[in-house]
């Protein structure tokens, strides 16, 4: 399985539906709290390109981008390779 790293917020509903994604496909992840201006948020704005929201969505370092771009990539047939990626 690849490295999965989801930078989330507690009350983020956008949060939740990503792990849910990720849960229903029996894909491992690591969350990483970030909640506005902590030096996870710091991190995730870097490593996203300037990004502010979260969640943010990482496979094995590539980043994915939101929710709505995790669940585009699902529609569009495109996650599930990336789940199997060695």
């Amino acid at each position: 399985m690849p490295s999965i790293e989801i930078y989330t917020q507690d009350w983020c509903p956008f949060c939740v539906r990503a792990k849910q994604v990720f849960e229903k496909k029996g894909a491992a992840y690591q969350e990483i709290d970030a909640p506005g201006g902590s030096a996870a948020r710091q991190e995730a704005m870097r490593r996203a390109g300037g990004r502010t929201s979260v969640p943010q969505i990482f496979i094995d370092g590539r980043h994915i981008g939101g929710c709505d771009d995790l669940l585009a990539l699902d529609r569009a047939g495109k996650l599930d390779p990336l789940l199997q990626a060695v």
